[in-house]
């Protein structure tokens, strides 16, 4: 029988990851305004954007955890499945 505080880890642990994979894709498409970038194009205000998104992939933004939250939930799924 699984262990439910292990079973209630890794769900915490998968919904971590999956939102940080959705604020991945908001990282990728910041990155690839940079490379279309042209002469003309505000080169400044695009690596702005870029590093805003990486910031919330990282932080969460206001009312998220971001990859903090994943490295969180990945500590407490490792206690909680070490085996001695």
């Amino acid at each position: 029988m699984a262990d439910p505080q292990v079973e209630k880890a890794r769900k915490k642990l998968d919904d971590e990851f999956e939102q940080f994979r959705r604020r991945l894709d908001k990282v990728r498409n910041a990155f690839a305004d940079v490379e279309k970038a042209g002469p003309e194009d505000d080169v400044s205000g695009l690596l702005e954007e870029l590093e805003k998104a990486v910031n919330d992939a990282r932080t969460g933004g206001l009312l998220g955890s971001g990859a903090h939250g994943h490295r969180r939930a990945l500590d407490a799924y490792r206690k909680l499945t070490e085996r001695f």
